[in-house]
């Protein structure tokens, strides 16, 4: 009896080391079938579904009341147009040919004043990110600029550059350029030593250390700066327009919507102001949306569909 106990002892003593390279393997397992998550495409219903459909509600209910508040007569018909209203405005200028000659002047002004403020925040922000004197002397004079109304840079604009495109893309960069570097100074901010440390250990300094460090690490508080840049861009654009009018200038959203107050028209009014709308949306979908989701991808934090 006493040689099978001792037998039997002997046996689970040498069977118990293998228990924790068992569970190892198994957790390794565990957190392999985590990480590999099957990629597949998101059907078309599905897409229409999740991303298509709930905006299109929104905007039908939005729609539905504001047909109500114009049946039930809540202010005089000539302050609250109907959406038809709205709608025959749509129509008629889409007939003339003018309609899409509004967007264009607007969004392509926006678009190239964005990428000047872009090549001007981007440098700014990292040589305020990284250099101690440079962020004392201008840092609290960019924060100061990102508060200040783009509507304020209006009339020194036309007063020094006059009423022609070069007024439209200086409002434009004083609106832009502060979100821009700030939102980058952020993202750098953000950055843990422990990446810089090891890329000055791999030799990346410098404008190497910049380009393959700093600047990946900081993308997800750039992309913000970005988003925030365009807002501003765009805003101090329809200013801009509006303040500004000119022959030489053409007639862009901005200009549309001050044509239809001084016409006391609200048709053209709401008409204006649903196409601004429509732009910041469709740009917000087209550009910024797609890169968020690839950073998020690229780090993880979204599963590939």
């Amino acid at each position: 009896m006493a040689g099978t106990d001792t037998r039997g002892a002997a046996e689970r003593t040498a069977r118990e080391p293998e228990k924790p390279a068992e569970d190892l393997a198994g957790l390794g397992a565990g957190l392999d079938a985590l990480d590999a998550v099957p990629a597949r495409r998101t059907p078309l219903r599905e897409t229409l579904v999740r991303k298509v459909l709930p905006p299109l509600v929104a905007g039908a209910l939005v729609l539905v009341v504001w047909q109500v508040l114009v049946r039930a007569q809540v202010t005089e018909a000539y302050k609250l147009p109907s959406p038809g209203a709205v709608w025959a405005e749509v129509l008629d200028a889409w007939h003339q040919g003018t309609l899409l000659g509004y967007i264009w002047t607007s969004v392509s002004r926006g678009l190239l004043g964005f990428l000047f403020a872009l090549a001007i925040g981007t440098p700014l922000g990292l040589l305020v990110a990284r250099v101690a004197f440079v962020r004392a002397a201008i840092g609290p004079i960019l924060s100061g600029l990102q508060s200040l109304p783009s509507v304020a840079w209006v009339p020194p604009a036309v007063i020094w550059l006059g009423l022609d495109d070069r007024m439209m893309f200086a409002v434009i960069l004083l609106g832009a350029v502060p979100s821009i570097a700030n939102g980058l100074v952020s993202g750098i901010d953000q950055v843990p030593p422990l990446y810089l440390r090891a890329g000055r250990t791999l030799g990346a300094r410098g404008l190497r250390g910049t380009r393959h460090i700093v600047m990946p690490a900081a993308l997800p508080g750039y992309l913000a700066g970005l988003k925030q840049g365009w807002a501003f861009s765009w805003r101090s654009l329809m200013a801009a327009e509006i303040i500004a009018s000119s022959p030489e200038l053409g007639v862009g959203l901005g200009q549309l919507l001050e044509n239809g107050r001084t016409a006391s028209s609200m048709p053209v009014v709401f008409l204006a102001i649903l196409l601004i709308l429509v732009v910041g949306v469709a740009i917000d979908l087209l550009i910024f949306s797609p890169l968020e989701r690839w950073v998020l991808r690229d780090r993880g934090l979204l599963v590939r569909s």
